[in-house]
């Protein structure tokens, strides 16, 4: 396994289970359109566990793990993009940081897409 691959499954491993420890944080960033805040909160954590374990298997990094992980973050741009557009309700994030995770998604997607082949 490549260094790369081992960060990767390493950050959504660390990033599913933080959606456990510290669910208020992530419910708050929840569009309000969206049901179901705390469910949506511990799927989307289940699905960033996911993505992290099945980077770690050759079997399934490249025909699974990618198409995942690239998947989690499209189901997650909504929270990024509401974010950014309500800056005024996260007074406690610097305006500049909610629109830099934007593109930053996009850096993580080359990330999954690099780090899965073999």
């Amino acid at each position: 396994m490549r260094r790369s691959q081992r960060l990767l499954a390493g950050f959504w491993l660390v990033a599913g289970v933080n959606h456990f420890l510290v669910p208020r944080q992530y419910e708050a960033i929840m569009p309000p359109y969206v049901p179901a805040h705390r469910e949506m909160v511990q799927l989307s954590g289940v699905a960033e566990i996911v993505a992290g374990a099945a980077v770690i298997p050759d079997a399934t990094r490249r025909p699974f793990a990618r198409w995942w992980i690239l998947g989690v973050l499209a189901a997650v741009f909504p929270a990024n993009l509401h974010m950014a557009l309500n800056p005024d309700q996260f007074p406690k994030i610097p305006r500049w940081a909610l629109y830099v995770r934007l593109p930053i998604q996009l850096l993580f997607a080359l990330w999954a897409w690099r780090a899965t082949e073999d």
